[in-house]
């Protein structure tokens, strides 16, 4: 853990002392990683979006569908 000095507005503390229960750290830590999970998700389905309108690459994934189930099989 690192630790960090930060400003906030007092009736941000307030509110937040109001509702981290006696541990601000562990609060601000729960919030932020979960706007941070957030943001990912988001990214990871706006890249998914960009995929799948991307006919090229679709046409890519196609050819490489075809290898796959091709009947080799690695184990043998």
């Amino acid at each position: 853990m690192i630790k960090v000095t930060i400003t906030l507005e007092e009736d941000v503390l307030q509110f937040i002392d109001q509702q981290a229960q006696g541990n601000r750290s562990g609060y601000i830590n729960a919030l932020l990683t979960e706007h941070r999970r957030r943001i990912l998700e988001a990214e990871m389905i706006a890249a998914l979006k960009q995929d799948a309108e991307d006919s090229e690459y679709q046409a890519e994934i196609a050819v490489w569908d075809n290898v796959v189930g091709d009947g080799i099989n690695a184990r043998e």
